[in-house]
């Protein structure tokens, strides 16, 4: 018989080996955790447009009819919700069938799958209550995405207008659409939507505002008042010898002021603008319009960090900078963070808050221009780095 000192010895032991069960819990845990975490920051890739069909019936429906040209579709814009990834595909080409989806950022096999969003029944072109070519989103604080919908499609074909120019806002809890902003009455038929900001006053009013590149204007919207206007810009914006109503970008910071800024400038301007946003929620941009610089050569911004940092690049370049806008706008304080692999050019940087990382949309869109993309352009959502 085991005696009474070796029994409470036993006894004794039973917190410590209760212990040594929770560290090995905790260490399993731990890696697996770690193990998830390495796989969503994989780089999720894809070519062309492979989108998640009901059955392959209607894909081959789509293929025979034209509707569906898998090489002809481009992800362009990107925003990161939750494990998702939301992307633009305007129409640039005939053939696209889809031009809001949305990406799983759990890696899956080797190649990504294009899932409609909120659904099929709103993707068609034809129906003007529906998306016809989205070419910005936004998601906001709220959980809303706000989609910027240019309502002209095959602008690199025969460009054809299916509806007025929108903003449409969606739930990304539920899918359902919460609202839609009619912009015809702030726009002329010349106008090019290009981009898209969203922004909450102090008192928590929402407004939107979007870049007419051709009308040299920022349009402003206030959301609750349901009404929006127009805000000119001045000649001094097409800065430079060579500068034409090229593209208009438009990218909103949070300075360490406290005030928000709106950063514009024109590809082809050789200079950098900025205005406080309350400025133009007022309409009262007289005067208040800051030059903030030269620059190097001609930029493309991508995005920012949700703060005070603007991503950028130069045109035809691979290098993406970060320019801090608390900083004087100088390429001194310009910073290169990525540099996108051979043949491959950012499009979009994006805050993934859910990992406290930065993505970025990359894609060989010059050879999809030139129509040499032979089984549809190649696109990639990767990591730039840390949040800072």
């Amino acid at each position: 018989m085991r005696s009474k000192l070796q029994f409470f010895l036993d006894l004794n032991m039973l917190p410590k080996l209760f212990l040594i069960a929770i560290i090995g819990v905790a260490n399993i845990y731990a890696q697996q955790c770690q193990e998830k975490t390495e796989l969503m920051l994989r780089p999720i890739e894809w070519t062309g447009g492979p989108f998640e069909w009901d059955c392959g019936a209607t894909k081959d429906v789509y293929a025979r009819s034209g509707k569906y040209i898998g090489k002809n579709c481009l992800a362009t814009r990107c925003q990161v919700y939750k494990d998702e990834c939301v992307v633009a595909l305007p129409r640039y080409k005939s053939g696209c069938p889809v031009t809001l989806a949305k990406v799983s950022l759990k890696r899956q096999g080797c190649e990504a799958t294009l899932v409609p969003f909120p659904c099929w029944s709103v993707q068609d072109e034809h129906n003007p209550d529906g998306l016809v070519s989205v070419v910005d989103c936004v998601i906001d604080a709220n959980e809303i995405l706000w989609v910027l919908d240019c309502g002209v499609v095959h602008t690199l074909e025969t460009p054809v207008r299916y509806c007025k120019p929108k903003v449409v806002a969606y739930s990304m809890k539920t899918g359902k659409q919460l609202k839609s902003l009619d912009l015809s009455g702030l726009v002329v038929p010349a106008s090019r939507l290009q981009y898209l900001v969203v922004e909450y006053s102090q008192d928590g009013k929402p407004f939107v505002y979007v870049s007419d590149a051709a009308t040299k204007s920022i349009l402003v919207f206030d959301i609750v008042a349901n009404k929006g206007y127009r805000v000119v810009l001045p000649k001094a914006v097409l800065y430079g010898p060579c500068c034409k109503r090229d593209v208009l970008y438009i990218a909103l910071v949070q300075k360490g002021c406290g005030n928000n800024y709106l950063i514009f400038t024109y590809l082809s301007s050789s200079h950098m603008f900025s205005i406080r946003t309350d400025y133009l929620r007022t309409g009262s941009t007289a005067g208040r319009i800051v030059d903030l610089g030269q620059k190097p050569q001609k930029m493309i911004i991508l995005g920012t960090d949700l703060g005070s940092a603007i991503f950028f690049r130069y045109e035809g370049l691979p290098e993406v900078y970060r320019w801090d806008s608390n900083t004087p706008f100088v390429k001194e304080n310009f910073v290169v963070v990525y540099i996108s692999p051979k043949c491959l050019l950012t499009t979009c940087v994006c805050a993934d808050l859910r990992r406290q990382r930065l993505r970025l949309l990359e894609s060989n869109f010059p050879d999809y221009i030139q129509n040499t993309v032979g089984c549809g352009a190649q696109q990639v959502i990767n990591i730039l780095g840390g949040c800072t």
